[in-house]
């Protein structure tokens, strides 16, 4: 699992029957201090995501497993909004 911040969107004019209703967001990968980590990727929405909020995003089988049909080819999926964070010192 890894943290990005949502930076727009995707639309697609054909899609994978199992992506109907699912949103595509581009997401920008960051390190522990926000700084970009990384190209943007796409990532399918599973919890209705804002532009500019962080995200934790995970890969491969997972990213399927986080969306209704679990069978559903994607390799990256938003799993988690990020409130906010207590960092330690």
């Amino acid at each position: 699992m890894e943290q990005a911040r949502v930076i727009g969107t995707v639309v697609a004019t054909v899609i994978d029957p199992s992506l109907v209703g699912v949103r595509l967001l581009v997401v920008q990968p960051e390190d522990a201090d926000g700084a970009p980590n990384g190209p943007p990727t796409v990532a399918a929405d599973a919890l209705q995501c804002g532009a500019g909020e962080r995200v934790q995003i995970v890969h491969g089988r997972e990213a399927a497993l986080a969306l209704p049909i679990s069978f559903t080819p994607v390799d990256v999926a938003i799993v988690a909004i990020v409130d906010g964070s207590d960092r330690c010192s």
